[in-house]
């Protein structure tokens, strides 16, 4: 399409092509969805494989590892390869490659091989989000983005929650192997999909002059029309990039908070079985409680900065006001096995909430990059923040999980690991609050060359 011209295709208004934005946002939820159901079926797989190849805490802690570290290896290029190549064919080539990945779970005879499928999975996973943050940019005015991000990460909720719902019913059924083939086969039909609806806006039939603009104004509550994002010159290196005071502050928020949710991504089955004596399909019914709710708090987490700016509040302000209220809703975790001992279900709901305001956190700390950096550097800079989540969960996994889990595990007190690792989840969030906002106290939008025109403040 040429955003010169002034007429939209026939048949055409503001409320179709607003659909046609949201009916994108779907599509990268349904990846996400595909992204996280990929990665969670080994978490409910693990009491068969542990049975299978005599797996303990250290084995089960290594595979895991060895995923987070090839995930953070992909992410090291796969922001500046989805730059590169753009968001249909990048996120496309990703999600083929993750899909085989995961189906190839099903070849493995061995510990060394899970390890190896596992890396797999993990450096084709790696592209998923800097394609999905991408695609937001491209989408979505800055008012709508922490919304739109906030519902397409829910599918990270709805890929865990579909999981124990599923997985463990295959694998009873007809066998481990079909869990890994039947979950990995589902990104194959959102290929289907995705080729057949999605073109960036530049390229849309569906789009109108007026929804170009809109989509492309980027007007912070309070600026005037002419401080906008004009889009999208030169590729801009990693070293020019970390030269940035808010690329940091991204970084360290990812490096403190992801971990803390492949923790729950990866663990929580085995807590629920090991402190409630629940295996088979009676997991089902908690994990994916824990993951209703942490839906509910990603799109919450969308809405939260957008009724303060409602309200007057510029909207890095908003997001900043939203992310300290979120960190307060993760501590009571430190309380989850105290409140297991009256009811399991208090555990689960204490969980739920916390596991939510990750979701919450999530939905905002993607959208502060592309509130501060222009579009093109989007997909980097989300890479840079998708590698330092992955050494995040390196570094918990390897100095703390797998040290103390088989530790505790071999004295018969696997109880206080967990406990230790809920309270290291109830203090991350403010911790990496207090460090972001130290680092970029106030509305900073980066001017990479005299051809980005940002706002100066909010």
């Amino acid at each position: 399409m040429n955003p010169t011209l002034s007429t939209s295709p026939p048949g055409t208004d503001s409320s179709v092509i607003g659909k046609y934005r949201w009916t994108i946002c779907s599509l990268v939820f349904f990846a996400t969805t595909i992204n996280y159901l990929d990665r969670a079926v080994i978490s409910l797989l693990k009491p068969y494989l542990e049975t299978e190849f005599k797996w303990n805490a250290g084995d089960y802690a290594n595979i895991e590892i060895a995923f987070k570290l090839a995930y953070a290896v992909g992410m090291v290029g796969v922001g500046r390869i989805i730059d590169k190549l753009g968001t249909k064919f990048g996120y496309a080539i990703s999600t083929a490659l993750w899909s085989l990945a995961a189906m190839g779970h099903a070849l493995v005879s061995s510990t060394l091989g899970f390890g190896i499928a596992r890396g797999f999975l993990g450096i084709t996973e790696a592209g998923n989000f800097p394609a999905a943050i991408k695609t937001t940019a491209e989408w979505f005015p800055q008012r709508e983005r922490a919304l739109a991000t906030g519902i397409f990460n829910s599918g990270s909720n709805v890929g865990a929650i579909v999981a124990p719902l599923t997985v463990p019913l295959i694998a009873e059924t007809i066998g481990w192997q079909w869990a890994f083939i039947i979950t990995g086969a589902l990104g194959f039909v959102w290929l289907v999909l995705w080729y057949t609806i999605y073109e960036t806006p530049a390229n849309s039939k569906r789009l109108s002059k007026a929804e170009f603009d809109y989509i492309n104004a980027d007007i912070p509550v309070g600026l005037p029309a002419e401080s906008v994002v004009v889009e999208e010159k030169p590729k801009t290196s990693w070293a020019t990039l970390l030269g940035f005071r808010q690329t940091w502050a991204f970084v360290a928020g990812k490096f403190l908070t992801d971990p803390i949710w492949w923790f729950y991504l990866f663990w929580l089955p085995d807590f629920l079985g090991k402190q409630y004596h629940l295996t088979g399909t009676a997991i089902a019914l908690p994990v994916a409680g824990v993951y209703i709710l942490s839906s509910i708090g990603s799109v919450g987490g969308g809405y939260l900065p957008m009724g303060f700016i409602k309200r007057g509040m510029p909207a890095f302000q908003a997001r900043k006001t939203s992310m300290l209220l979120i960190a307060f809703c993760v501590f009571p975790i430190v309380f989850a096995q105290y409140l297991g001992q009256l009811n399991m279900w208090l555990a689960v709901l204490v969980i739920g909430i916390a596991a939510a305001a990750h979701q919450a956190w999530s939905a905002n700390i993607f959208t502060t990059v592309s509130d501060m950096f222009p579009k093109r550097a989007v997909g980097s800079v989300t890479g840079i923040g998708g590698f330092a989540g992955g050494m995040g969960g390196i570094a918990l996994s390897a100095l703390v999980q797998k040290r103390m889990f088989v530790y505790y595990e071999s004295i018969g007190q696997l109880d206080k690991a967990y406990f230790i690792m809920f309270l290291i989840c109830g203090g991350m969030y403010l911790l990496a609050w207090v460090i972001m906002f130290t680092l970029v106290p106030r509305m900073e939008p980066i001017k990479l060359d005299a051809d980005d025109i940002l706002p100066t403040a909010s």
